[in-house]
């Protein structure tokens, strides 16, 4: 290119419009196309030479770390797109491909996955790096979540309750029997509580669901734990329905799901903390107990939690509950009570779902902290384990289903909680209108009322007060 045509090009001014500033920002890509949306402008002769073992050895490396960042080296050029294997149509089926460390992130203010304000997009959030990704599942408009185990999605689908496992960045899904399979067996078995309600039969199922998830030769089975009944079923992506052992579990506040195995510490730890271990199967066996803390050593350790490929479980010191504790499960294994003094960069978030997140994925976050209801106040504060002191409590209270979290904590509290997901409270599960709990929030519920009372007004109250003329056929009577 010639000298001044080269400076011309360079002097021009840039363009600033309002439709190219907005071009400027990050659009969102469906994840499958993200090979062809981060591809650099140009490809070096030297790296596309590089031999096709040497590069499918340094892409299983890069694969170990992220995904995504797999998907991105696959971008660099034909030939290493070419070499290596592509994740679609594996994501769900191949432990190696599902996302690390990924967590759907609610939106909070009256927002869930699926609403219309969302026009069909999901947010994930990295608890290493605190990366946000923006995807795009249509599933939502027909779905709602029911958990999210090993970093995929726990779907059900409306019209037929059909549970599907979703991979979210790369589309894959799983199919698995409808959850109304369910129904006949829990009606027909006598140790089940019974109730005249419908809705009863599907809060059972439906509130309080944990899931587990092993592949094995191509076959995924999954396993469900529902706290309420004391029971699990299972299924693979073979089967017509979901089958449900006649043992029980025992009773848990927190169970942590990780790679194909079931971890639960049982409810109440009066004789000390009883951690139990069950493993995906088809059938599973029953749990078996691997460890036991005594009381005097963890008072209330109900909360397992996985920080840095190690579990944790973390409880009081005391009866006082003033102090936090924590150990781990191998040393528990070996009858060694010695307790955790640091979790290096972590913090670590306890509810009914553990997480642990990196201090510098959160910037409000202070390492060596644990985020857990502060016993003084009952609302969520920092517990320096360094100190053991609490922090001020978080914007005032918050339980997690507050429609609109003041700061990224809360929305992290509230990726804790999984009834949060797809409703605005835990009665709400209860009490839908159809055995397909749908995403009712609390603009929903208020508007729902408003409209209630302007088409009632002084003449429609009336209306309700004033005597039938046939009281036969008027059923409020």
């Amino acid at each position: 290119m010639p000298p001044s045509r080269s400076r011309k090009r360079t002097s021009a001014p840039p363009t600033t419009t309002a439709r190219t500033r907005r071009c400027r920002r990050p659009a969102a890509v469906p994840l499958d196309d993200v090979a062809g949306a981060v591809a650099p402008p140009f490809s070096s002769p030297l790296w596309a030479s590089l031999s096709e073992d040497l590069v499918c050895a340094i892409a299983w490396r890069v694969l170990s770390g992220d995904i995504l960042d797999y998907v991105r080296f696959r971008a660099v050029c034909t030939s290493w797109r070419s070499g290596t294997v592509c994740p679609c149509g594996r994501g769900a089926a191949d432990p190696r491909f599902h996302p690390c460390r990924w967590m759907m992130l609610p939106e909070g203010h009256g927002l869930y996955p699926g609403h219309s304000r969302l026009r069909g997009y999901v947010r994930f959030f990295n608890l290493d790096t605190g990366t946000f990704v923006r995807v795009k599942l249509p599933l939502f408009n027909s779905h709602c979540a029911l958990d999210s185990v090993d970093d995929l999605l726990l779907l059900q689908r409306d019209e037929d309750t059909g549970i599907r496992l979703v991979h979210p960045f790369t589309g894959d899904i799983a199919e698995l029997p409808p959850l109304a399979t369910l129904l006949a067996q829990l009606k027909n078995d006598p140790s089940v509580p019974r109730g005249s309600d419908p809705y009863w039969w599907w809060s059972l199922i439906r509130y309080c669901v944990c899931a587990t998830v092993s592949c094995s030769a191509g076959a995924i089975t999954v396993m469900l734990v529902f706290h309420h009944l004391r029971r699990v079923a299972f299924a693979t992506s073979e089967d017509r329905q979901w089958a449900m052992p006649s043992w029980e579990i025992p009773v848990n506040i927190a169970p942590l799901s990780l790679q194909g195995k079931l971890y639960l510490v049982q409810f109440p730890c009066a004789n000390g903390s009883l951690v139990f271990q069950m493993e995906v199967g088809s059938p599973p066996l029953p749990p078996k107990m691997i460890a036991t803390c005594p009381a005097d050593k963890l008072y209330g350790g109900y909360h397992l939690v996985e920080c840095n490929s190690q579990i944790l479980l973390a409880g009081y010191t005391d009866s006082s509950m003033s102090h936090i504790s924590i150990y781990k499960l191998e040393d528990l294994i070996l009858e060694r009570f010695v307790p955790v003094t640091s979790i290096g960069d972590r913090a670590l978030f306890l509810e009914d779902r553990s997480l642990s997140f990196s201090s510098k994925a959160l910037p409000t976050i202070i390492a060596e902290t644990v985020v857990y209801t502060c016993p003084l106040n009952r609302c969520f504060a920092q517990y320096r384990l360094t100190t053991g002191a609490w922090s001020q409590p978080f914007d005032g209270y918050s339980d997690g289903f507050n429609p609109g979290p003041y700061s990224l904590i809360q929305h992290v509290i509230s990726c804790c909680i999984r009834n949060v997901w797809y409703v605005s409270g835990p009665t709400l599960c209860v009490l839908a209108p159809s055995p397909v709990v749908r995403n009712w929030s609390l603009d929903h519920l208020i508007y729902w009322a408003i409209l209630l009372v302007i088409l009632l007004g002084t003449k429609g109250w009336y209306i309700l007060k004033r005597k039938p003329k046939n009281p036969d056929g008027f059923v409020g009577r």
